[in-house]
């Protein structure tokens, strides 16, 4: 089965004025189109035989090549980058719950946190990626990453399970902000999706778990149960007994997939 692009959840406009409709456009469109269509190439190839079958996460945490760090990298990468961003109004401002408090217990507060991110995002030579994200004793920490590069990677600086990243290649700031990285990154916090960053946080990497690439499945998940408990539909609620329907919806494309749940309490 080949990588799809995702669809955004949002319209091209509606990160303005921070993010600029026209960038939004050819990012997804163009750039991010082109490393979905190389990654299926490659895997199409006989170099990509390995490959074939595999997850787009399986990918990036296997991937040692070039092609594969490039391409398998950019779509994964991208295809979080979407939800990390949101329009304004439409998200706290601020982190809530435990990742409130694990960012105060490792970076002191909120806004050290920021700084350091800024830093990381501004100082990376090139094109790259700058990402927060938790490491394996469970702590929090910040990293940049080369080219398409992610922290789940072999061979990178500092393993992370990523929870936040910001892309720094010019193709996603130069339209608006030229040379002006700095002015972008401050410019992102506008737009920084934190209800997606708890959630990914809470629901992943708390637990050591990377983010899985269903991408049609980034929103909310709803489980109806099959059994004697037919019809109740219960938010992000996977606890059900017996067989339940998991309906992917939120987003235009709706997937449904039949699972089985065992050991569970029911749904009440």
């Amino acid at each position: 089965m080949s990588f799809e692009l995702p669809k955004i959840a949002y319209e091209y406009n509606a990160l303005e004025p921070f993010v600029d409709t026209q960038t939004m456009n050819i990012h997804h469109t163009k750039h991010h189109q082109a490393y979905v269509n190389n990654i299926n190439n490659y895997i199409s190839s006989d170099k990509g035989t390995a490959l074939k079958g595999k997850s787009i996460l399986e990918v990036v945490q296997s991937a040692t090549e070039a092609p594969v760090r490039n391409n398998g990298g950019g779509h994964y990468n991208h295809s979080l980058f979407w939800t990390w961003m949101t329009s304004v109004g439409n998200t706290n401002t601020t982190p809530t719950g435990a990742l409130k408090t694990r960012i105060e217990e490792d970076f002191g507060s909120l806004d050290q946190m920021k700084q350091e991110f800024n830093a990381a995002a501004s100082s990376r030579f090139g094109s790259g990626w700058a990402w927060l994200g938790v490491k394996a004793d469970g702590k929090l920490a910040i990293t940049s990453t080369p080219n398409q590069d992610n922290p789940l990677m072999p061979g990178v600086d500092q393993p992370l399970i990523p929870i936040l990243g910001l892309d720094v290649w010019e193709h996603a700031y130069y339209l608006k902000y030229q040379n002006r990285r700095p002015e972008y990154i401050s410019a992102f916090w506008n737009v920084a999706n934190w209800d997606k960053v708890v959630e990914y946080y809470d629901d992943f990497a708390s637990k050591g778990k990377p983010l899985e690439g269903k991408w049609n499945d980034m929103r909310r998940s709803f489980f109806v149960c099959t059994d004697s408990y037919s019809g109740v539909m219960r938010s992000r609620f996977d606890n059900c007994v017996g067989s339940c329907i998991v309906r992917l919806n939120e987003l235009e494309s709706c997937t449904v997939i039949i699972r089985e749940v065992n050991d569970r309490r029911p749904c009440n």
